[in-house]
């Protein structure tokens, strides 16, 4: 068994990379192609090239699920075609050993994906955000035509908000607005900055402007007479520092995808939103994806299963390998159509997240189940009776 459970191993491995290789190089080469318009004296055509080999590590951890699911179904099927799956149930193998058999082959494949996830994806979209910052002047994720938003409560018991209107490639950010807002709900100060730059856990701010409002501001102004006192002092300092709870990496975590962040990072992020009063479904739904994600793989496995015990003669490998494109991609869309309508309803994350891994496990675990006693059905109505026609017991 050993020998067999090798010999799977190797096939499927094989063919992974091959598809892998492929669904990369297709997905890359179409996305270059869609970009080829922005190519100009700022953005050359390496630098376009840069960008997309900085995309690889993501596009890789986002089609290895796919990957694995053709790969397995082309592995299955050349041995059926060359006969080999009929010599591994003649030797014993039932449909349940072979599912088996193709788990424990995933088990590198699954250490290569939590790396990726944890190590590899993460580092490169910070790189693959800068570049496009630097080459491009522009960054993707979750900001506004203002900027990006933060808040955070301050020590005497109101809140802060921070207004960050650009990231510089440096690590530094521009142009910068902070709202104090006391704890009865109203606004204190109002400051703006040039850039600021993270130093020691605080933010150093550069070229600031102090607009502070007086505690009687709201009464001078409803009784219409004129104040004795300024309502408002402005003051202006080169540098100040900041003592906030934003740090490099919850800037980083509010552009990127929860999905494609490290657990360490998106677990800081979502205790950063949770302390400050803010939504964090999405990034919740986002680690159960992500710890989901191994048992997506093995899915994937058990759903190549029941393809490849399809009879070759009715259609051959292509056939297959079709099917199992076919599903792949009906995966992706029940999964991301799942993850919209979760965060729509307000569903349990835990029901968004697995969901549809759950329910393609149990609807493949059953029909390979149901081919498995059709198949021993089969051979057992083939079996001739050991007393021929007309002799008595």
């Amino acid at each position: 068994m050993s020998t067999a459970r090798n010999y799977i191993a190797k096939e499927l491995y094989r063919a992974t990379f091959v598809v892998m290789l492929a669904l990369i190089g297709l997905f890359s080469f179409f996305t270059l192609v869609d970009q080829l318009d922005a190519v100009s004296d700022r953005l050359p055509l390496s630098s376009l090239l840069y960008i997309e080999f900085l995309a690889i590590p993501t596009r890789t951890y986002e089609l290895l699920p796919i990957g694995v699911l053709i790969g397995a179904v082309l592995a299955l099927a050349g041995l059926a075609q060359r006969n080999e799956l009929v010599i591994l149930r003649v030797s014993g193998v039932s449909a349940m050993g072979l599912l088996g058999m193709l788990w424990a082959a995933c088990i590198p494949i699954i250490a290569l994906a939590i790396v990726l996830s944890e190590y590899v994806t993460p580092a490169a979209e910070v790189r693959y955000s800068e570049a496009n910052l630097t080459l491009r002047g522009k960054v993707e994720g979750g900001r506004l035509i203002s900027g990006y938003w933060f808040r955070e409560p301050t020590d005497s018991g109101g809140s802060r908000i921070l207004s960050i209107g650009e990231l510089l490639n440096s690590g530094e950010v521009a142009r910068l607005s902070i709202y104090e807002i006391g704890p009865d709900n109203r606004l204190q100060r109002f400051s703006q900055a040039d850039r600021a730059v993270f130093e020691d856990g605080k933010l150093k701010l550069f070229n600031v402007s102090d607009n502070t409002l007086a505690d009687d501001s709201l009464l001078a102004l409803s009784d219409g007479l004129a104040p004795t006192e300024p309502i408002m002092v402005i003051s202006r300092d080169e540098s100040r520092l900041l003592t906030t709870s934003l740090t490099p990496g919850r800037l980083v975590a509010r552009i990127a995808t929860p999905e494609k962040m490290s657990l360490v990072t998106l677990w800081d992020y979502i205790g950063y939103l949770q302390a400050n009063e803010l939504d964090a479904t999405r990034q919740v739904v986002a680690v159960w994806r992500k710890l989901a994600y191994p048992f997506t793989l093995l899915v994937m496995l058990t759903i190549a299963a029941p393809i490849a015990y399809m009879q070759t003669r009715r259609g051959g490998v292509g056939a297959k390998v079709f099917a199992g494109i076919l599903t792949g991609t009906l995966f992706f869309m029940v999964g991301q159509l799942t993850l919209n309508m979760g965060l729509l309803y307000q569903w349990p994350p835990i029901i968004t997240a697995l969901m549809p891994n759950v329910l393609a496990f149990l609807l493949a675990f059953s029909i390979l189940i149901a081919m498995e006693r059709r198949l021993g059905w089969r051979r057992k109505s083939a079996t001739p009776s050991p007393h021929p026609a007309g002799d008595p017991a």
